[in-house]
This record gives C-alpha cells, structure tokens and sequence, in this order.
C-alpha cells in the first residue's frame, strides 16, 4: 500500500475519482509550503514554488498496488507529464509524507491557482 496526497481530479466529487473508488480515503490535507497549482485547463498540474508560503490543499489516500500503476498511467509518467515523488505534508497532517504527482513540463503563460483545485459534489 502507498500513502498518496492528490489535489486535482482524483479528488472526491473529481471527473477522474472513479479510479480510487475501491481504495481507502484517510483524510484532507495540505502540504508544506513551497508548491503550488496551474490550470492545465480541465486538470491542474503542481509544481514547486520556493515563494509560496500556503502549500496545497488535498486529500490522503491509501492505494494498492494495482491502483498506483493505473493512476501511473493516468498522470502520463511514461510520457513525461508528471513524476512521482515524496512531499512533505503540514504539521499536524495524518502522516508526515505522501507519494505526490509533480507537473514536469512547462508552465510559462498558464494560468496560476493557488493552493486550491474546486471539484463538483462530493459523491
């Protein structure tokens, strides 16, 4: 099993949720500050900003094996879109560290968000 904070479309009430539907939600989290997210339009991608002071809020979940390697796919590792990587999460978080998907590519020009990626309903 794999402790993993996501903060995008694989949130509850996310367009991509149905891929962590058979996996445990342990709880909503932020990470420590340095990151922060872009809109990549109908996703966001996190990336590191040393100026940022908020960190990024999300969720923590419990994956199995199987799982991972799907949402691998789905984050385009293979591609070269996101890597995994440790992050470090706030004080007083479920955990100390999660696995995380960090945008790799350029974000010159898109549009900044914060620390927040608004998802519908949950479900």
């Amino acid at each position: 099993m794999t402790t993993l904070f996501i903060y995008g479309t694989l949130k509850r009430g996310g367009s991509n949720h149905v891929f962590l539907v058979s996996q445990k939600f342990l709880g909503e989290v932020r990470t420590v500050p340095g990151f922060t997210l872009y809109s990549l339009g109908d996703y966001p991608g996190m990336v590191r900003a040393p100026g940022d002071t908020a960190g990024v809020t999300g969720e923590l979940w419990s994956v199995d094996d199987a799982c991972l390697a799907e949402l691998d796919r789905l984050e385009g590792l293979d591609e070269g879109l996101y890597q995994r990587i440790d992050v470090l999460l706030a004080p007083n978080s479920l955990a100390g560290s999660a696995q995380t998907y960090l945008y790799l590519r350029q974000f010159d020009g898109l549009q900044p968000i914060g620390s927040d990626w608004p998802v519908g309903p949950l479900t």
